[in-house]
């Protein structure tokens, strides 16, 4: 109580008094600063370039041409390491490959299904493959990115057996082991500090790009009244990603328990509910669908010849045309997988989740519903209606950008709605947590 007239009487904004009031408590100023002292670390590994690059030739790569978009892709999970080449390049992206291929066969695989089953220790156990595979994942984006680089102009060869300065093993090898680094980090921010260490790494190296962004537009001398309407849309799409990422659906949940106390038999009851987010996929969609639609264009690139007339090299031409990011076949395609991606990986997550069958052990009931099979097939209609709403979200999500620079007519910037997803998502999520760490020691929270 006394925490909480202070806070009225001091004038400041919530949030800010939240940070100060958490700076107050010993562990929870700890956490923070552990936070804060790993990110330090991340952004001088994302800084140690390998051996051997020219950088002049990287930016210009970075800066359009063919494989822009791909590596600027890439790049967003890398927390801009590998527009430098670090030995941090891959960033933690083969790890959130690796998490979502375990993700979907683990309700396909008999073994994993009963492993996941097992409480703690089933998940520590997936938790421990998940890593492993994490491991011949990296290795494989590493020599493809080399491979990509070296088709964009930045190796005059590749050579696994030696090849020019530097040399090719060394360098996946070193970029696997960044990437492992990487994952340790996240993992250390997650046990000891505040937020989803894994999540915060992406999102810090999002926000260690936006200066880059600002001074880009500076420095192209964009037209100020399409700056200001690309401020504008930016910020609407930031209020819409908050709006869907914290509507839910609740379903009333009413349990009916016996309870023998006294020598008398009596009844106890109680309400809950369940609720089932519009947008519970998050990012993973659009992630899914980039990684797919990115695919194309770069191999038909490596058959597309100017000067060759045959069958294969126009029609080779004829997809990297399409697939190209300017094509409005190539955003229609992205609208299309994003939302498929968003109810397939929706009812992925609520298959594994048995909400109808840990409902029944708990002794609770949705009213109007019998438990068991009609209970599941109530939940699995309602999740499918309301993940329609999500998934059009993330497919206008996806393409927004494209119509974005129609409007603007700005094209240094490129609006990533798929930054802003994640940047929100995040913050919300490291808020959460944040506020329940504040309530724990009662302290009044800041999240309305």
């Amino acid at each position: 109580m006394q925490a909480t007239a202070a806070r009225a009487g001091s004038g400041r904004p919530q949030l800010l008094q939240a940070l100060i009031d958490a700076f107050k408590i010993p562990d929870l100023r700890a956490k923070l600063l552990f936070t804060l002292a790993m990110l330090v670390v991340f952004r001088f590994v994302a800084h140690v370039p390998v051996p051997g690059i020219d950088r002049d030739a990287l930016d210009a790569v970075f800066s359009g041409g063919q494989f822009g978009e791909l590596l600027g892709f890439l790049d967003l999970f890398s927390g801009g390491a590998l527009r430098n080449l670090s030995v941090a390049a891959l960033g933690v992206y083969p790890y959130i490959t690796s998490s979502i291929i375990m993700q979907l066969l683990v309700p396909v695989v008999p073994q994993l299904k009963a492993l996941s089953k097992e409480g703690d220790y089933g998940r520590q156990k997936i938790n421990q493959l998940t890593h492993y595979i994490t491991v011949p994942i990296a290795l494989a984006q590493g020599y493809g990115q080399i491979l990509l680089l070296q088709r964009a102009g930045i190796f005059n060869s590749v050579d696994l057996t030696g090849g020019p300065f530097p040399a090719i093993i060394p360098m996946i090898i070193s970029m696997a082991a960044g990437t492992v680094f990487l994952v340790w980090l996240g993992e250390q921010i997650t046990e000891r500090g505040i937020g989803n260490g894994i999540s915060i790494i992406i999102f810090a190296g999002i926000v260690a790009g936006l200066p880059q962004i600002v001074q880009q537009g500076f420095i192209s001398r964009v037209d100020p009244t399409g700056l200001i309407t690309l401020v504008v849309i930016s910020l609407t799409i930031v209020y819409l990603i908050v709006v869907f990422t914290e509507a839910q659906r609740k379903i009333p949940v009413q349990y009916g328990r016996t309870v023998f106390r006294g020598g008398t038999v009596r009844r106890a009851q109680g309400t809950s509910f369940i609720p089932l987010r519009i947008n519970s996929a998050g990012m993973i969609p659009l992630i899914f669908a980039f990684a797919i639609i990115i695919l194309p264009g770069t191999i038909a690139s490596y058959f597309a010849d100017p000067a060759d007339s045959g069958f294969v090299s126009r029609f080779a031409q004829g997809m990297v045309g399409i697939f190209d990011g300017t094509s409005f076949i190539y955003w229609v395609i992205l609208f299309v997988l994003v939302v498929v991606f968003a109810l397939f990986y929706t009812m992925i997550q609520f298959s594994q989740m048995n909400l109808a069958e840990n409902l029944q052990k708990q002794g609770g009931f949705i009213p109007g519903i019998r438990p068991g099979r009609p209970t599941e097939e109530y939940l699995q209609r309602t999740l499918i209606r309301v993940s329609w709403g999500g998934a059009l979200f993330l497919g206008f999500i996806a393409i927004i950008p494209y119509f974005a620079t129609l409007l603007t007519d700005v094209q240094a910037l490129r609006l990533s709605s798929t930054a802003l997803l994640i940047l929100v998502g995040v913050g919300l999520d490291t808020m959460r947590q944040l506020e329940a760490q504040l309530l724990m020691r009662r302290y009044e929270g800041f999240i309305k």
